[in-house]
Parts: structure tokens; C-alpha cells; sequence
């Protein structure tokens, strides 16, 4: 969270001239920090308890997942129009370690293992 917020500082208080690019990058980081947010609260009150028709531990991985996507997408093309300007390298460089902390974090949070089981014979 700590680095989403600061990769949309660093590149809010840049100067840019591309603007649909670091929109984009401006939208996807406070879209990602907001459904942190609202995850966190209903984990505070625990509405899960009183939603039963939903699904709230898939609904959360499928979020987070999407966000971590286009957080990926939105630092791959802050890095890429940055033009070397400090600020934006910045907050494309928070932008990525934002990802990795993400994957990360769903990756020990929902146990999502890539291992496939093999079956063995047992002698």
C-alpha cells in the first residue's frame, strides 16, 4: 500500500507531458489503493457474514489479481514514456516493486501453488 501511494505521489508531483499514459498509471494505482481499502474494511466489520451469496475470498483474489495486472501494465508504460525524468522513473520503479509485492502477497494469502502432484506408486 505504502508503495502504491508512493509511486502516485512521485508521479503526480512530475511534470509530464503524456498525458494519457500517466492518467492511466494516476487511475490504476488510486483504483488499486481504494479496493485495498474497501477489502480491508469489510475484513474490519466482517459484511462477508452477513453477504453469504458471495464468494469473498475469490472475489478478492479475482481484484487483486486484475489490479496487480494493470499496475503491471500501468508501470510498463510509465517506464517506457518517462523520458528520464526523475520523478516518473521513480514512480514507475515503485510501480514495479508495488507488483512484485502484490504477487507476493497473493501468492502466501491464498496459497497458490504452481506445483503440479504427481501420483506415485507406493511399494
Amino acid at each position: 500500500q505504502i508503495t502504491l501511494l508512493i509511486a502516485f505521489i512521485c508521479v503526480n508531483n512530475s511534470s509530464w507531458t503524456d498525458y494519457s499514459a500517466y492518467s492511466f498509471f494516476q487511475i490504476v494505482t488510486m483504483c488499486d489503493l481504494v479496493m485495498i481499502l474497501f477489502f480491508y474494511i469489510m475484513h474490519i466489520f466482517r459484511v462477508y457474514r452477513n453477504l453469504t451469496c458471495v464468494s469473498w475470498p475469490l472475489a478478492e483474489f479475482l481484484h487483486y489479481l486484475i489490479g496487480t495486472l494493470l499496475l503491471l501494465i500501468g508501470s510498463i508504460v510509465a517506464a517506457a514514456k518517462s523520458y528520464n525524468i526523475t520523478g516518473l522513473v521513480a514512480g514507475a520503479t515503485f510501480g514495479f516493486l508495488a507488483t512484485i509485492l502484490c504477487v507476493i502477497s497473493m501468492w502466501s494469502s491464498y496459497k497458490v501453488s504452481c506445483i503440479t502432484e504427481s501420483t506415485s506408486k507406493c511399494h
